[in-house]
C-alpha cells in the first residue's frame, strides 16, 4: 500500500475486524558503562568516541556482562511482576544490519531472565491486563545518518555514515503477549501502557526514559481476524515508534490499512514498517524475518546468568510504590480532581508538588504556583517547569509569608521574579526589594484619605450605604502603594472614615 492509497474509516474497521495487539518496548538503560565493556553511555557525545574493540565487534576482543544492567533488568521483572529466571543465558542473533558492527546481536533467546508478567492499565474506567510474555537484556545498535535526501531515511539519500557510539549500550526489551479484545480502545491501551510502562521505568530509576532521545522506542505489532473469528491474523510491525500520541496513532493508521488490504482479497505481508511523524501513515521497511532465519545460538564468550533468589529478594526492596497507585494515593489525600491530577503529571511536576506540599503548603496553592505561574514561566523559556531555578522549599517559604500577612498573590510573583534572576532567598528578595505589605494603619489612613478626597463621587455612595463602592477606593490605595498595602485593613479603614 501507498502512502496515498484510501484507508478505511475506523468505525468500519470495527465493524468488520477484531484488532490484536503486541508492544516490544526498548529501554536503554542508564549504566555508567555499556553491556559487555567498559565504554561509556553518555547521550550527544561525539560521533564514535565511545567505542574499544568489544563493542565494535574486533577480533579477539572479550564481552564482560555487566552487572548494574543484570541488576536493572531483575528490578524492572519484578515491578512488572514477572518470574524471575534462576538460570539465562546470551544468545547470537545473526542478521545483517550497517550499523551492527559484529554482524550479529547479544541478546536472549529462549532463555530471557524476566518472563510470565502482566500490566494494568485503566482506559476511560476500564482495566486491561497486558499480559508480559519476556524481559530480556541485549545490547543496541550504532545509529545510521543518511545524508542528502528530503527524509533523513536511506531512499534518495547521497550517502550514510555510521556512529558506533550507542552500540552495545545496554537495552532491556519488554515483550507483550498479543493484547486482545480491546477493540475500539486498542489505540488507547497501546498508548495507556507504554505511557505507564514509561512512568514506571522513571520511578525505578534504570533509565530516563526519554522518548524524543530514544532510550524508550516502542515496536507496535498489530493484526486483525474477521470479527468473532479468534484466529490471529498476520501482523505487521511498526519499528522505532518515539512518541505516545504516535503509538496510538499507528495503531489507528495500521488497523485502517490492514483493513484496506483485506478487503481488497490481498493477504497482508508480514514486515516491518516506518513509521512517518510528519504524514501519519506508515511505510514498508523490510520482511520480517521468524525467529529461525536469525540463526540463534548461544553466546561462547559469556557465561550463563544465575542470579540467587536471596539477591532477587534484596531487589526486591528496593522497589519504588507503583506509579500508578502512587497518584491514587495522592489524589485521595490532595483532593485533587481527574483533572487536576492529569494536568499535574501531565506537566511533570508531580514530584516537586509532593515536595512542596510536605514542606507545609496546601496542595491547591501548591498546585497554583507550578501549574500556573511558574509553568507560564517555563513555557516561555521552553524548558521543564521542574528545570526553574526555583525549588519546592521556595514555592513554600513564597506560601508560608502568603499565609501569615507579609505578602498577597501578586507580590509574591514580584518575588519568583527575585528567585528565578537568583537574588537570594526568598525571605533576602522581600527585605531587598522592600515588598512586605504595609499594615501600619499610619501610613494606610493618608493614603485612604487621598483615595477618598481624589473619588467624592465613590465616597458619596459608600456614604449612602453601597458599600460595594469601596473597591474602587482599596483600587486607588492599592495603587499608590504599588500593591502592599493590607487590602483588608483598607477596607476597614476605608468604612470607617465614610460611615
Amino acid at each position: 500500500m501507498t502512502m496515498t492509497d484510501t484507508l478505511v474509516a475506523f468505525d468500519d474497521v470495527l465493524a468488520s475486524y477484531d484488532p490484536a495487539l503486541g508492544l516490544e518496548v526498548h529501554v536503554e538503560l542508564n549504566t555508567a558503562s555499556k553491556m559487555f565493556c567498559g565504554c561509556p553511555t553518555e547521550f550527544g557525545a561525539e560521533p564514535n568516541t565511545q567505542v574499544c574493540p568489544t563493542c565494535l565487534g574486533l577480533p579477539g576482543a572479550m564481552p564482560v556482562v555487566n552487572v548494574k544492567a543484570v541488576e536493572s533488568a531483575i528490578r524492572i521483572g519484578l515491578a512488572l511482576n514477572c518470574e524471575i529466571a534462576q538460570w539465562c543465558r546470551f544468545a547470537r542473533k545473526n542478521y545483517f544490519y550497517p550499523d551492527m558492527p559484529k554482524n550479529f546481536q547479544t541478546s536472549q533467546y529462549d532463555e530471557p531472565i524476566c518472563f510470565e508478567g502482566f500490566m494494568d492499565v485503566e482506559v476511560d474506567g476500564e482495566t486491561f491486563r497486558v499480559e508480559i510474555e519476556r524481559a530480556h537484556m541485549e545490547e543496541d545498535t550504532g545509529k545510521s545518518l543518511h545524508v542528502g535526501g528530503a527524509t533523513g531515511r536511506i531512499h534518495g539519500a547521497d550517502h550514510s555514515l555510521v556512529d558506533y557510539n550507542r552500540a552495545g549500550i545496554p537495552l532491556i526489551e519488554i515483550v507483550t503477549k498479543p493484547i486482545l479484545g480491546a477493540g475500539a480502545k486498542a489505540p488507547d491501551v497501546a498508548r495507556a501502557y507504554v505511557a505507564q510502562l514509561r512512568d514506571l521505568i522513571v520511578a525505578l530509576g534504570v533509565s530516563d526514559a526519554r522518548m524524543d532521545q530514544g532510550s524508550i522506542r516502542a515496536d507496535v505489532n498489530l493484526s486483525l481476524s474477521p470479527k468473532g473469528s479468534g484466529v490471529l491474523g498476520t501482523r505487521t510491525e511498526t519499528k522505532n515508534v518515539n512518541s505516545l500520541r504516535s503509538v496510538e496513532r499507528a495503531v489507528r493508521h495500521e488497523m485502517s490499512r490492514h483493513a484496506a488490504v483485506l478487503d481488497r482479497g490481498t493477504k497482508i505481508l508480514q514486515e516491518t514498517r516506518h513509521w512517518h511523524e510528519d504524514t501519519g501513515v506508515t511505510t514498508s521497511g523490510r520482511e520480517k524475518s521468524d525467529a529461525e532465519d536469525y540463526r540463534y545460538f548461544p553466546e561462547p564468550d559469556l557465561v550463563p546468568v544465575a542470579p540467587s533468589r536471596a539477591w532477587v529478594d534484596e531487589l526486591r526492596e528496593t522497589l519504588p510504590e507503583n506509579p500508578t497507585a502512587r497518584r491514587a494515593r495522592l489524589q485521595a489525600e490532595w483532593g485533587f480532581s481527574d483533572l487536576d491530577m492529569r494536568d499535574t503529571v501531565g506537566a511533570g511536576a508531580l514530584d516537586v508538588i509532593e515536595q512542596t506540599i510536605a514542606a507545609g503548603t496546601p496542595p491547591q496553592a501548591a498546585r497554583k504556583w507550578w501549574l500556573g505561574e511558574l509553568a507560564r514561566r517555563a513555557n516561555e523559556d521552553g524548558i521543564e517547569v521542574t528545570a526553574l531555578a526555583v525549588t519546592a522549599a521556595d514555592v513554600a517559604r513564597v506560601q508560608a509569608l502568603v499565609d501569615d500577612g507579609t505578602l498577597n498573590d501578586k507580590l509574591a510573583r514580584q518575588v519568583f521574579d527575585g528567585l528565578l534572576a537568583g537574588e537570594g532567598s526568598p525571605d533576602e528578595i522581600v527585605a531587598g526589594r522592600g515588598l512586605a505589605i504595609v499594615s501600619d494603619d499610619g501610613a494606610l489612613s493618608t493614603a485612604v484619605d487621598n483615595a477618598i478626597a481624589a473619588n467624592p463621587d465613590v465616597a458619596a455612595k459608600i456614604r449612602d450605604g453601597k458599600v460595594a463602592a469601596a473597591g474602587a477606593l482599596i483600587g486607588a490605595v492599592m495603587k499608590e502603594m504599588s500593591g502592599q498595602a493590607d487590602a483588608g485593613r483598607v477596607r476597614e479603614l476605608v468604612l470607617e472614615k465614610l460611615q
